[in-house]
């Protein structure tokens, strides 16, 4: 299929776009490139691009793509909170209006990520897919919003599909510090502390960032009356952990290293625990390859191969908020972060 790629640049995309390609699919991507030359390690991609930011596309642009698969967006809470006006008109408005386009062109299938965080405070007990939402930030919102509107557009010849991912880690070329496994294994091997941030009582759902990835080329592959307007959520239900338990598997793993909280840790409000059963069930093609405690193995691994350094973890290359306020402070981007 020919497939237009948003966010193709970003964690996830840069692992999707050559898992597409090697499914034979013709891949074009797009993306504003804010983060353009954040690396780490090697980039396998190379594929025909496109920079533009989502809010500036026609209909003319998404004419003769098979599918849509769209990542682009303000992809966590931080970057959510510091303009949520902004967040809402990235992540929820010019994500309805990009479906809207692509149903008048002629785009069959539109491949959304959501994102579990729309539960927001749910609880100890797993939620499904039915289970109502409760988003805590203008993040999860933003995600639920796109769903309810999006589904809306659905018809005979316009499938929306929703990939509710759950919290992803491990490595990519475009490495995030501010996820929390990644996060965890960087300060482990950094500092010998893995710095715990909360009290470590919260749950959540977590999903190695190449298992989200190949539940997009199984969602775009699949039969359109499997998919057809439904929600998944991605990972694997056995992969729910508090995240001291997270920090005790890194403990564990990186040599030398001990769990400490950091001065003033206390409850997270965001609270989930997810049932991942229905991808499997509706996409038996689907199946996770890794666990948390794999995926800290890679992790760590790729970190002392790189080199990593307490002040490169901690610097605008791998921390999203940070990249952005760098781009503010210099006057590249405005507050609606746009380039200048």
């Amino acid at each position: 299929m020919r497939v237009l790629l948003t966010g193709y640049h970003g964690y996830i995309g840069s692992i999707l776009a050559p898992m597409l390609a090697r499914h034979g699919h013709q891949v074009i991507g797009l993306d504003s490139l804010l983060f353009e030359g954040c690396d780490f390690g090697d980039d396998e991609q190379v594929i025909p691009s496109i920079r533009r930011d989502i809010r500036d596309l026609t209909a003319g642009d998404l004419l003769g793509f098979d599918a849509v698969l769209h990542l682009a967006g303000l992809s966590n809470d931080p970057l959510g909170d510091l303009n949520p006006d902004c967040t809402y008109d990235i992540n929820h408005s010019a994500s309805v209006v990009l479906a809207g386009l692509a149903k008048l062109a002629g785009v069959s299938r539109f491949i959304h990520s959501s994102s579990c965080s729309l539960y927001g405070s749910a609880g100890d007990d797993f939620v499904d897919e039915d289970a109502e939402m409760h988003p805590v930030t203008p993040y999860g919102a933003s995600k639920a919003w796109v769903e309810r509107d999006v589904s809306m557009l659905a018809d005979e010849s316009f499938s929306p599909v929703f990939l509710r991912n759950a919290t992803a880690y491990g490595v990519s070329p475009r490495l995030r510090a501010d996820l929390v496994v990644n996060n965890l294994v960087g300060y482990a091997m950094t500092t010998g502390e893995v710095l715990m941030k909360s009290d470590g009582s919260p749950w959540r759902p977590l999903v190695h960032v190449e298992d989200i990835a190949r539940a997009f080329v199984c969602a775009l592959e699949a039969p359109r009356e499997v998919v057809h307007n439904e929600a998944f959520n991605v990972g694997a239900t056995e992969e729910n952990y508090t995240i001291r338990e997270v920090a005790e598997i890194v403990e564990a793993v990186v040599p030398g290293s001990r769990v400490r909280f950091a001065e003033g840790a206390g409850p997270d409000k965001r609270c989930y625990r997810v049932d991942c059963s229905k991808i499997q069930r509706y996409m038996p093609t689907y199946k996770t390859e890794w666990s948390v405690e794999r995926g800290v193995k890679e992790l760590y691994a790729a970190y002392q191969a790189n080199a990593l350094t307490l002040e490169a973890f901690e610097s605008s290359r791998y921390l999203r908020i940070r990249r952005v306020r760098e781009l503010l402070d210099s006057q590249q981007i405005d507050r609606e972060l746009r380039w200048i």
